[in-house]
């Protein structure tokens, strides 16, 4: 059984506790799903310095076709707001990368966005049709992908939410997206091809890298933590290779 403490949080916010109990019930759905032991100081990481307080806490898990299951829940200075969420797989499976985050500067939602992103050359077109299926023709405002976003299939979704309608609305995609994940993780099964897994590999490396180059990342980290703390936490606990 899994630890009690990974169901709770310290966050209040409803929307982000929407998300999370949904990720958490699709991740409860892998097989084979264990608490993957990290740096202690890396799970919580709380100050209560007046005006720079701080809270991220972190789960970690792997499972049957997943080399890596992290989920980042985040509060700065009590108004930024962000959850983090990447599902790498292990490359010896032909399964998608899952991503998923969401900024909150105070109720604005400036950035909400969910992919399932290509692993393999080609891979996209085994589960691209599923995708285009998911409803978003509600939302009203669609963000424009960034240039380091070649890592992200064709139907990444990526919006500013405005209204409460919105909210619900990305939680029913990220809940899609999610199904389609656990199905295709269900069908496959592993492979001993090593180009093919060497392929794989390299295009996990790539999507590492090119998140790397998302500035906002470590901008808001360095207003509490100084380069190294910052380097290394997106190096090993965000993006690592």
């Amino acid at each position: 059984m899994l630890s009690e403490s990974l169901t709770k949080t310290k966050l209040t916010d409803s929307l982000i506790l929407d998300l999370l109990r949904n990720i958490r019930e699709h991740r409860s759905m892998l097989e084979n799903l264990e608490i993957v032991k990290v740096d202690p100081g890396l799970t919580n990481i709380i100050s209560n310095d007046k005006g720079r307080e701080l809270y991220i806490e972190n789960e970690f898990h792997k499972a049957k076709g997943f080399r890596k299951l992290h989920v980042e829940a985040a509060e700065f200075s009590k108004n930024l707001k962000i959850l983090h969420c990447v599902f790498f797989p292990d490359p010896k499976f032909d399964i998608p990368i899952f991503g998923m985050d969401l900024v909150k500067i105070n109720d604005i939602v400036s950035a909400a966005i969910v992919d399932l992103s290509p692993a393999s050359h080609n891979q996209a077109t085994k589960y691209e049709k599923y995708l285009s299926e998911v409803d978003k023709s509600s939302f009203t405002s669609l963000r424009e992908i960034p240039k380091w976003g070649e890592i992200f299939s064709d139907n990444v979704f990526f919006a500013s939410l405005k209204n409460a309608s919105e909210k619900n609305d990305f939680c029913r995609v990220v809940d899609e997206y999610l199904s389609i994940l656990i199905k295709l993780s269900k069908k496959a099964k592993p492979e001993s091809n090593k180009e093919i897994i060497e392929e794989r590999i390299d295009y996990q490396k790539n999507y590492c890298a090119q998140q790397m180059k998302n500035e906002k990342t470590s901008m808001v980290l360095l207003k509490y933590f100084d380069q190294n703390w910052v380097d290394n936490y997106i190096k090993t606990v965000l993006f690592d290779f």
